[in-house]
């Protein structure tokens, strides 16, 4: 039986059907001539999204992203290194030396999975090479621009570890989909471009484009797509992924007083409940306050893990 067919016959209740109805309304919203973006928060890539998201980007599925930078980089790590990831499977159960064993040995631990530190420098050698050169040049560009660049000329594609196909970073390269990373500094990568600044290997801050700037590409990017298209909203967790991008409309509409159409679908995942007061856990209809939802869009708050319903609801939109 095809995971969708599966969806289909036993999800009829509770989260399950909110998961089916979710999936159901992003493929009407897509069928009708909508666009949709897609936020990625948590720890996504490492968990390795990729292997389903790569392909519901090429299919068109997904029309731009916000993600947090460390996913973005995390899904480069995962391309360069994967072989050498170490799995622990017991890491509720770690003591603190053996936490302090994989730190000494190289390997910085996402939840089951460790990543060793040589990717990370592996990739940052090209990155300095590349912020060096914009600062001679005088030039600024987002941070994945600079990720773009090293995968389009293959700087280090005889290193790859799994499938390029498997990397939803390079199906969003190939689709030519526009990727928002606010808050970059918050990635190993945002550390390490500080760091190099500090010690004055790379000689200013301004080759990286700041994230107001990001702000007003996904503005322009948004309203000149909302013009032929209802755009929706698919938020995997919470956080600055999910807020930076839905603030886009409320800027439009009450900062600048613009006349565009507010976000026409909207669905979460989300493990975070309203109890905690966290914006995060907040149920969409709170959204229409804000002017961020069209209140007759269809809405959808799954409360479950996305490690677990994601992959469900990209496998139906693949018909798998």
């Amino acid at each position: 039986m095809k995971v969708s067919d599966f969806l289909e016959e036993y999800y009829r209740h509770f989260n399950a059907r909110e998961t089916l109805d979710a999936a159901r309304g992003w493929r009407r919203h897509v069928e009708q001539g909508g666009k949709m973006m897609l936020t990625l928060a948590g720890a996504m890539s490492t968990s390795e999204i990729g292997v389903l998201l790569a392909p519901l980007i090429r299919a068109g599925w997904v029309h731009a992203i916000s993600t947090t930078a460390a996913n973005f980089e995390e899904d480069l790590y995962n391309l360069l290194a994967h072989n050498d990831y170490r799995l622990t499977t017991n890491y509720r159960e770690l003591s603190t030396a053996e936490e302090v064993d994989l730190r000494d040995s190289g390997y910085n631990r996402v939840t089951d999975t460790c990543i060793p530190e040589w990717a990370f420098r592996d990739v940052e050698k090209v990155l300095v090479e590349y912020w060096r050169e914009a600062a001679e040049k005088g030039e600024s560009y987002f941070p994945h621009e600079y990720c773009f660049r090293l995968l389009a000329e293959g700087r280090l594609r005889d290193r790859y570890h799994i499938p390029p196909e498997h990397s939803w970073v390079i199906a969003a390269q190939e689709m030519n989909i526009p990727i928002y990373t606010p808050g970059f500094e918050d990635s190993t990568m945002g550390n390490i471009f500080a760091a190099r600044v500090i010690e004055g290997k790379v000689p200013t801050h301004n080759v990286i484009r700041h994230g107001t700037e990001q702000m007003q590409h996904l503005v322009e990017w948004y309203r000149r797509t909302a013009a032929d298209a209802s755009i929706g909203f698919f938020q995997i967790g919470g956080g600055i992924a999910g807020d930076f991008a839905i603030c886009a409309v409320p800027l439009m509409v009450q900062d600048l007083e613009w006349d565009v159409p507010l976000w026409g679908y909207f669905a979460q995942i989300s493990d975070s409940t309203t109890s905690y007061g966290s914006y995060s856990g907040a149920v969409p209809n709170e959204k229409i306050t804000w002017y961020k939802l069209n209140p007759e869009a269809p809405k959808f708050m799954i409360n479950s893990d996305a490690s677990i319903v994601a992959p469900l609801i990209f496998a139906y939109l693949l018909d798998l």
